[in-house]
């Protein structure tokens, strides 16, 4: 049992380090869009395509099924909420067992 507890801890480490992906994303996709950062340089296109790969294959498909909100992008907001869920609820609660505040 304690092996897989600690394989749920990677996965919520994971989870951790996955949703600052997503929050640097989309600070870096801010900042592109107010032209505070130069797309056309090299470092900036390679960290901001790197980003895109790693993000946008689990966006995508909230993309498809939220309306269109008038330029406004929330779908990293709900994929935010739905891997916390899914760390708080579901991996943390199963190395607890329902007994950890």
């Amino acid at each position: 049992m304690h092996g897989l507890n600690a394989l749920f801890g990677f996965i919520a480490w994971l989870i951790d380090l996955y949703i600052w992906v997503i929050i640097i994303a989309a600070v870096m996709s801010w900042l592109i869009a107010f032209d505070v950062v130069n797309r056309r340089n090299r470092a900036v296109y390679m960290i901001y395509d790197a980003l895109y790969r790693l993000t946008d294959p689990a966006l995508r498909p909230i993309r498809k099924r939220l309306p269109d909100l008038g330029g406004l992008d929330i779908s990293p907001l709900i994929l935010i909420l739905a891997l916390i869920f899914l760390r708080n609820v579901v991996i943390i609660g199963w190395i607890c067992g329902g007994v950890c505040v």
